[in-house]
């Protein structure tokens, strides 16, 4: 078991730090309807990785397995997911903002301040389950955890593992600001601004060393 969640945590951290659902969750937090559209994004946030790595837990338990302990079909898995994640560190590099130029966010943040906690759901379920970044490293969680050859309750942990890790910082600013939302507002603007203009370049590295690292563990596999 130990193998597979040092597998998984480096996933975990990669959802984690996303910085676009950090940012969604702050803009959120410091509009009028703050604590429903929060609560809501935030559990959506938590549905979309459940049901991403569950879903591919399950798939990966069914793969064939090697002969001496060899996972060749995840491995190849790993190693597309690695290079896809690869691709996307390119693409996000490449559109990080020069100089001060102020950094173009997606239009759907435009509409935050009059969103219902329903939407917020949604929309959290959309960041976490199916942004393609984000499902990448759930289905590599998944095949890592239903690849593992895990008992059904440490798959189980794996997975709950995996989900407080990668839902911790949308849920720690969350709870934090709903326990002290006077002291809070300060300090999550400013840690909106920094995330937004360094969104690009943090992704982008995230992306590579993952990818990296899947691509290792995908050769390892044979």
């Amino acid at each position: 078991m130990g193998s597979v969640i040092g597998e998984i945590l480096p996933l975990a951290l990669g959802i984690a730090i996303s910085p676009i659902p950090i940012i969604a969750a702050i803009l959120m937090l410091l509009s009028p309807k703050a604590k429903g559209t929060s609560l809501g994004f935030l559990l959506g946030w938590l549905l979309g990785i459940i049901v991403a790595v569950v879903v591919f837990t399950l798939l990966a338990s069914v793969i064939p397995q090697g002969d001496d302990d060899s996972k060749p079909i995840a491995g190849v898995i790993k190693i597309i997911l690695g290079v896809l994640l690869l691709l996307l560190a390119v693409r996000q590099w490449r559109s990080r903002p020069q100089g001060d130029t102020e950094p173009t966010l997606p239009k759907w943040m435009a509409a935050i301040d009059t969103m219902t906690a329903a939407r917020g759901l949604v929309l959290g379920f959309l960041l976490s389950g199916l942004n393609p970044k984000n499902l990448l490293m759930g289905v590599a969680a998944g095949v890592a955890i239903g690849s593992g050859g895990l008992a059904v309750g440490e798959s189980i942990l794996s997975i709950v593992i995996f989900t407080i890790i990668a839902a911790s910082t949308v849920a720690v600013p969350v709870v934090a600001f709903l326990a002290a939302s006077s002291k809070m507002a300060g300090p999550l603007e400013s840690l909106r601004k920094w995330l937004v203009h360094n969104n690009a370049t943090v992704m982008a590295v995230l992306l590579l060393v993952i990818g990296v690292v899947l691509i290792g563990k995908g050769i390892g596999s044979f």
